[in-house]
């Protein structure tokens, strides 16, 4: 389902038909559609909260970044 959903998105985005997305798209387009997908949904939480929106890290998740694993 990820997949159609992605050939959605690209196609929603550049205006081209999903035949065409299959024929045409690589894993370049799908990570600059992750990309600038996380991106809007950044400044939309942004501009709802009015506030940067904070990741939600556990605990373990924070020393294990910090610690570099």
């Amino acid at each position: 389902m990820t997949s159609i959903m992605q050939i959605d998105t690209i196609g929603k985005r550049y205006g081209l038909l999903p035949s065409e997305v299959i024929k045409r798209a690589d894993s370049f387009d799908l990570f600059i559609m992750d990309a600038a997908l996380t991106f809007e949904q950044y400044h939309n939480k942004k501009s709802e909260t009015g506030k940067e929106p904070v990741p939600d890290y556990s605990e373990e998740e924070l020393l294990k970044i910090h610690k570099g694993n």
